[in-house]
């Protein structure tokens, strides 16, 4: 990677190989996530999209090819090498991925606990504003059973921001959600990105929310980025492949949760 790539992504793969068993994900995939933008992801079931945002947290190994996280090849970084890159990467679960037994405030608490970098009122403190960042002032001793759908996508955005990543990676934040609530997630991940001027990849099927949030779309089909541009003219794109698959998408029916 030479200088300037290094200056304008955070992220890059180069032609990455993956496969699980007899079964191929990646032949020589190659993407770069440019410095400060929403990137999402997108392509069908399967694909290897979530396996993308695992690898950038040294979760899952490549078979081959390179993975760059701040112009740092991970790729065969052992664990212990693998803190400082995860120290900048905050991630948002499809499912919230909250801890039952913990409160609000300990579940957002905890990375921060497990990190050193907080006690006292200065963990009260750093709690309080997440929670106001994402709409959900004064929640600290609530269960998570107590909250919705919403309310635990919103917990688990607070959580993963608590720290100030400079990467936030979103896997599939709207499933399972109410079209009022899609939007409020959207807003939400825009609005993060802006005060906290991160970088942010999101994996997602939802195509209202790509559209209203992403500055590039990305599309991912046999092993490979077939597609990847600005969201205005990924929109238009002439490719067969992404047109068929963003109509069936815009079709496609969505299960909905109620509650904010």
């Amino acid at each position: 990677m030479n200088a300037q790539s290094d200056t304008e992504s955070v992220i890059r793969f180069d032609r990455i190989h993956k496969a699980f068993g007899r079964q191929v994900v990646f032949r020589g995939l190659s993407l770069e996530i440019r410095r400060g933008e929403i990137l999402a992801l997108i392509g069908g079931s399967g694909c290897g999209k979530s396996v993308l945002l695992k690898m950038i947290l040294g979760l899952l190994r490549v078979d081959e090819g390179g993975v760059f996280v701040d112009g740092e090849d991970i790729a065969r970084y052992r664990e212990r090498e693998l803190l400082p890159i995860r120290r900048k990467v905050g991630m948002v679960f499809q499912n919230g991925a909250l801890f039952d037994s913990l409160s609000v405030f300990e579940n957002i608490a905890y990375p921060l606990r497990e990190r050193g970098q907080k006690s006292g009122s200065e963990l009260d403190a750093r709690v309080a504003e997440v929670l106001e960042m994402v709409g959900l002032p004064g929640i600290e001793r609530k269960m998570p059973a107590e909250l919705s759908g919403g309310m635990r996508k919103r917990v688990s955005l607070a959580r993963a921001v608590a720290e100030v990543p400079q990467v936030v990676l979103y896997d599939e934040p709207t499933t399972g959600l109410d079209p009022v609530n899609v939007r409020r997630i959207s807003e939400l991940i825009v609005d993060l990105r802006d005060r906290l001027d991160t970088t942010s990849v999101v994996v997602t099927h939802d195509l209202a929310s790509a559209y209203m949030v992403s500055d590039r779309m990305a599309m991912i089909a046999d092993g490979h980025v077939i597609a990847v541009d600005a969201t205005s003219r990924f929109r238009r794109s002439d490719n067969p492949t992404v047109r068929e698959f963003l109509s069936a998408m815009e079709f496609k029916p969505r299960s909905s949760e109620p509650g904010a």
